[in-house]
């Protein structure tokens, strides 16, 4: 099974990759190559916020389309 297809553990955040980040120093890197980290870093956060929305959307939609009718 590919890396990408397991399931989410609970909590639903992998912690692997965000742990790493977490835990690498910083100490080797130019001020140019932590100003280039931080855009990259900025960039996923943006991509992770509007899957986020989609999927908000997506589920508001199929609630409503799976809603009791009164």
């Amino acid at each position: 099974m590919e890396d990408d297809d397991r399931p989410v553990p609970s909590g639903g955040v992998s912690k692997d990759a965000a742990q790493a980040l977490a835990s690498e120093s910083l100490d080797r890197y130019s001020q140019d190559e932590l100003s280039a980290r931080i855009h990259l870093l900025e960039i996923e956060i943006e991509r992770v916020k509007a899957h986020a929305s989609r999927a908000s959307a997506h589920r508001l939609a199929a609630d409503a389309l799976f809603r009791p009718r009164a």
